[in-house]
C-alpha cells in the first residue's frame, strides 16, 4: 500500500522535479505537491519503510530458532610422537601418525515456549513498523503543511509592505517636491523618509524569514534547500466558513492509538516469554561423524594399512528449571510494571487527542469570526487611507494624519493575514484530530 502511494505520488510530481537535466530553476508548488513530494522524499519516512523491511527480516531471524540447526565439522591431525602404552614386556602406539575425521550434527527445538512466543513478537513487531510508517507520513503532512502556510502568509506580508513601499514612495517624492519649491518643511521630509526606512527594514526583515521558512519547509519535504521554489497565493484565501465538527472522535482509527495496541501486545508477549523461563524444554540432537586414522598423508584411503571407521548418536535433551534465584519472578514484575505505564500512557494520550480536537474547534470558529471582522477592518482602513491620501494631496489632512492612516492600514492587513494563518493551522489540527490528514494528500 505504501509503495503503490510511492509511486502514485512520484508520478503525480515528476513533469515538476524531474527533468533531462538537473536544474534548480524556480519552480511553483502547491500545498498538495508539496506533500505528494514529502511522502516519497521526506529522510524520516524512508527510514520508518526501511524498518517495515527490518522487522520482517527480524521474523526471519526468529523463525531461524525454530527451524533445524545443521552444521558439519572436519579436522585433520599429524602426530610426530605416538604415544605408547605398556602391556609386559610390549609397547602399543596410540593411534597412527594422521587422524582426520569428518562430521555433520542436527539440533532440533522441540518445545520451547521462549522460542514460540519469541515469534509471535517477531510478528506483531512487523505491524508496528508498519503503524509506525503510517504515523510518521502523518506526522510529515503536518509538518510540511504548517511550513507551507508559514512561508505562504510571510510572502503576503511581504507583497503588504512592498505596496507600502511604493504608496509611502509617492508620497515621499511629492513632499520632496513640495520641499523644494518651498510648499513643505523639512521636518516632513524627514519624517517621510524614516518611514521609507522602517518599511524597507521590515521588508528585509520579512524576507529573510522567508528565506528561513523555506529553508524549513523544504527541509521537512526532503527537497534539496538550494532548491528555489514558489508558492501560490491563491490557496491561502480559501476558508470554509461552516466546518463540520464530529460530536465524538473515533479514537480506535487513529494511528497513535493503534500503536499503543501493538505496544501492548508486545509488551504481553514479552511478560509471557519471561514466564516461559519457567517450562521445561525439550530438543532432539543427532550426529554422524567418519574417522581415518593412516601412518601417511592419505586422504584416498589407498594405504592398505590406513583405516576409517564411523559413528553417530542420536538423544533427546530435557531441561527443566529448578531455582534461578528468583531472577524470572524479578523479569515478570517488571514487565508488569511496563505495561501498567503503558496504560497511563494511552490515557494521556487519548487525552490530548481529544483536547487537541476540542482545542482545534476553538481555534476555527474563532478564527473564522477573527477572519470576517478583520476583512471588515482592513477595507475600511483601506477606505480611511485612501480618503485621507485624498484630503493629504488636496491640503485638507496632515502627514501625521496620513502616517497613522497607513500604519493602521498596514496593522489591518498584518492581522487579517494572521488570521488566515491561524485558521488553515487550526484545520490542519481538525483534520488530523479526525483522523483524516492523508486526504490533503489526495
Amino acid at each position: 500500500m505504501i509503495l503503490k502511494r510511492k509511486i502514485i505520488s512520484l508520478l503525480a510530481i515528476i513533469g515538476l522535479f524531474l527533468s533531462p537535466q538537473i536544474s534548480f530553476a524556480q519552480v511553483q508548488i502547491t500545498l498538495k505537491e508539496a506533500l505528494n513530494y514529502a511522502v516519497t522524499h521526506n529522510s524520516n519516512l524512508k527510514k520508518a519503510i526501511l524498518d517495515i523491511d527490518a522487522g520482517k527480516y527480524k521474523t526471519q531471524e526468529v523463525r531461524a530458532q525454530a527451524l533445524p540447526q545443521i552444521s558439519g565439522t572436519s579436522g585433520l591431525t599429524y602426530n610426530p610422537i605416538i604415544g605408547q602404552i605398556v602391556f609386559g614386556d610390549q609397547a602399543i602406539k596410540l593411534g597412527r601418525a594422521w587422524n582426520s575425521n569428518a562430521g555433520v550434527s542436527l539440533n532440533q527445538q522441540l518445545f520451547n515456549q521462549q522460542v514460540f512466543t519469541g515469534l509471535q513478537a517477531a510478528k506483531a513487531s512487523e505491524n508496528y513498523y508498519d503503524l509506525n510508517a503510517q504515523l510518521t507520513e502523518e506526522q510529515v503532512i503536518e509538518q510540511v503543511a504548517n511550513n507551507y502556510y508559514q512561508v505562504l502568509v510571510n510572502r503576503i506580508q511581504l507583497g503588504v509592505i512592498d505596496t507600502n513601499i511604493k504608496n509611502v514612495g509617492v508620497v515621499a517624492n511629492i513632499i520632496n517636491n513640495q520641499y523644494q519649491n518651498g510648499l513643505a518643511k523639512k521636518i516632513d521630509v524627514d519624517r517621510i523618509n524614516v518611514n521609507l526606512t522602517n518599511l524597507n527594514t521590515q521588508r528585509e526583515s520579512i524576507k529573510n524569514a522567508i528565506t528561513q521558512l523555506e529553508n524549513n519547509l523544504k527541509l521537512s519535504m526532503g527537497m534539496p534547500v538550494n532548491q528555489e521554489i514558489t508558492i501560490p497565493d491563491t490557496e491561502f484565501k480559501a476558508i470554509n466558513e461552516s466546518p463540520v465538527f464530529q460530536d465524538s472522535l473515533d479514537m480506535a482509527a487513529r494511528t497513535e492509538m493503534k500503536l499503543y495496541d501493538v505496544q501492548a501486545e508486545l509488551l504481553r508477549l514479552q511478560r509471557k516469554a519471561y514466564v516461559s523461563e519457567y517450562y521445561p524444554t525439550l530438543s532432539l540432537a543427532a550426529n554422524y561423524n567418519y574417522a581415518t586414522q593412516s601412518d601417511k598423508f592419505d586422504f584416498l584411503m589407498t594405504n592398505p594399512n590406513a583405516i576409517g571407521f564411523g559413528s553417530s548418536a542420536i538423544g533427546l535433551t530435557l531441561r527443566v528449571p529448578i531455582f534461578n534465584g528468583f531472577l524470572t519472578r524479578s523479569k515478570i514484575r517488571q514487565a508488569d510494571i511496563q505495561i501498567a505505564k503503558l496504560e497511563e500512557d494511552r490515557f494521556q494520550t487519548r487525552n490530548g487527542l481529544n483536547m487537541a480536537y476540542e482545542n482545534a474547534k476553538i481555534q476555527m470558529r474563532n478564527s473564522i469570526n477573527t477572519i470576517n471582522l478583520q476583512k471588515k477592518n482592513m477595507d475600511l482602513a483601506l477606505e480611511i487611507y485612501q480618503s485621507t491620501q485624498n484630503n493629504y494631496n488636496n491640503g485638507l489632512a496632515s502627514l501625521t494624519d496620513l502616517l497613522d492612516t497607513e500604519n493602521s492600514l498596514t496593522q489591518a492587513q498584518n492581522s487579517y493575514n494572521q488570521a488566515l494563518l491561524n485558521y488553515k493551522v487550526a484545520e490542519i489540527q481538525l483534520i488530523k484530530s479526525q483522523g483524516n490528514i492523508k486526504s490533503l494528500v489526495k
